[in-house]
């Protein structure tokens, strides 16, 4: 941190203002209070979604549970066992798409083909695709502070380290990622997002809670926080005027060609959980992944720059790359730009959820793989290490095909 500042109250929701309206001349976020009285009802009756939990009374007959969809013949010449080893791995969706041709799909039993799914942080991914459409635009510069951006940053962890530094996860912070502590940051962090249940005292939404983030601030070594994710994402409404979701749809989702909108939870002041939040069909973020393939372009327009796909699949700092959690199964991992790469020889990237979500790229086969899961724990080095052996395998696969 470069200085001291007067501390933001995170229970004060105007603290750490301005920040996009829900609706335009909007005094305040609606809340449950508000949202059925004038003027807050004038957007509360189209968007209630965002307010209270709803469900789908869908324009089609609901699936009935019954027999898993299957297609997988392309690939179970060469690996017979793919049905058991998604079966094993708590599959709910996976599918393969080679350059531009759906070769492998397979979905549980109940779980429909076009459903959308958390897809948890590969929602990362899809944010640093945001910024770096905004960075060849010339509406971020990387190597800016986060603060030059965000001065209610001032005299938290992120006094001091870049946007560049935020999007490689190299800020040392006082954020403890263990998902099944009561204690850790991560569920502090959730519960400012209206992810759990809140508790006496806890930050008023996002915004507020990562204005209470502290930490060494050194910069130049990998550490893995969620919130880095989220403060990118406070960066993008600031200089585009707009809410977070919205850019994403203008820059990313719009272009996608995509089957279905994408949706993701937004906390108590319309912030989307920039770091978790998005659900989408497997075809959808397939799309996501293939765009990068497709060196920046989707059937849209470019997104980013063929710089910046190709700087996503060259890697990034690997001596950054300490964690061994990643470097036990590869050893000349990295990440940049929000990507997991893996640096073996196959050239493999990947978004990656908790409890089994990966969007994995094969540049080799010129491959997308999808794979939604629940696994029963949300991040072990059992499970990880499944289901890296079940990509590479299906990957070896496709070397047949």
């Amino acid at each position: 941190m470069t200085g001291m500042t007067t501390p933001i109250d995170p229970r004060d929701p105007a603290a750490t203002g301005p920040h996009p309206a829900r609706y335009p001349g909007a005094s305040n976020a609606p809340t449950l209070d508000s949202w059925q009285q004038a003027p807050d009802n004038r957007w509360a009756f189209a968007n209630l979604g965002e307010l209270v939990p709803t469900a789908t009374i869908s324009r089609t007959r609901p699936t009935v549970p019954g027999a898993a969809t299957v297609r997988l013949g392309a690939l179970t010449s060469q690996l017979p066992t793919l049905e058991q080893q998604l079966e094993a791995t708590y599959t709910d969706a996976f599918l393969v798409l080679r350059g531009h041709e759906v070769v492998a799909e397979y979905s549980k039993p109940g779980f429909a083909l076009d459903q959308r799914h958390l897809i948890m942080s590969v929602s990362k991914s899809i944010c640093g695709l945001t910024v770096g459409a905004l960075v060849d635009d010339s509406r971020i510069d990387p190597a800016r502070q986060v603060t030059d951006y965000v001065p209610e940053l001032a005299g938290s962890v992120y006094d001091g380290p870049t946007v560049r530094h935020v999007l490689d996860m190299q800020v040392a912070i006082d954020y403890d990622e263990d998902y099944v502590n009561p204690a850790a940051e991560v569920q502090t962090h959730d519960r400012a997002a209206g992810w759990r249940r809140r508790r006496e005292g806890d930050p008023i939404d996002t915004y507020a809670f990562l204005t209470t983030l502290r930490g060494s601030g050194e910069v130049g070594e990998f550490q893995y926080c969620s919130a880095n994710t989220d403060v990118l994402a406070w960066i993008v409404e600031r200089v585009t005027g707009a809410r977070y979701h919205e850019i994403v749809s203008e820059l990313v989702w719009s272009k996608l060609d995509a089957g279905r909108d994408a949706i993701i939870t937004v906390d108590a002041a319309g912030f989307g959980f920039a770091n978790g939040g998005v659900s989408c069909t497997a075809r959808d973020l397939a799309r996501v992944g293939r765009l990068v393939l497709d060196s920046g372009v989707a059937p849209g327009g470019r997104v980013v720059s063929e710089e910046w796909a190709h700087a996503i699949l060259a890697g990034g700092d690997r001596d950054a790359m300490t964690y061994d959690g990643f470097t036990s199964a590869f050893p000349d991992g990295s990440y940049t730009a929000q990507w997991w790469c893996t640096g073996n020889d196959r050239g493999n990237v990947s978004g990656i959820g908790i409890h089994g979500q990966n969007l994995w790229l094969d540049p080799r086969t010129d491959s997308v793989i999808v794979k939604f899961s629940t696994w029963p724990e949300p991040d072990t080095p059992s499970w990880n290490a499944l289901q890296s052996r079940l990509l590479l395998d299906v990957c070896e696969a496709l070397d047949a095909v």
